[in-house]
C-alpha cells in the first residue's frame, strides 16, 4: 500500500487571478477545495503538475512559496 499523499499547502494562501493558481502551492482553487476527498492517484497527478507551475509563477515574479520545494524531492 502506498503512503498517504501529503498536501503541498505551505500556508501561503493567495490566489493569482491571471493563472488561477495559489501563489504558495500552485494549485487551482478547485484542486485545493477537492484535495481532501480526492483519490491518491488524483492527488499525485496534481503534484506532478506543480513544479512546472511554480517555475512559471517564479518567472513572472508571482511565486511566494518556498524554493525549491523539498517535498517534491521526497516523492
Amino acid at each position: 500500500m502506498k503512503p498517504a499523499v501529503v498536501s503541498p499547502c505551505v500556508n501561503v494562501c493567495q490566489m493569482d487571478a491571471a493563472s488561477g493558481w495559489c501563489r504558495g502551492c500552485a494549485r487551482s482553487i478547485d484542486e485545493i477545495a477537492g484535495w481532501g476527498g480526492a483519490p491518491a492517484d488524483r492527488q499525485r497527478h496534481i503534484l506532478d503538475q506543480l513544479p512546472e507551475r511554480r517555475v512559471e509563477m517564479h518567472r513572472h515574479g508571482l511565486w511566494l512559496g518556498p524554493w525549491p520545494h523539498s517535498e517534491d524531492q521526497d516523492r
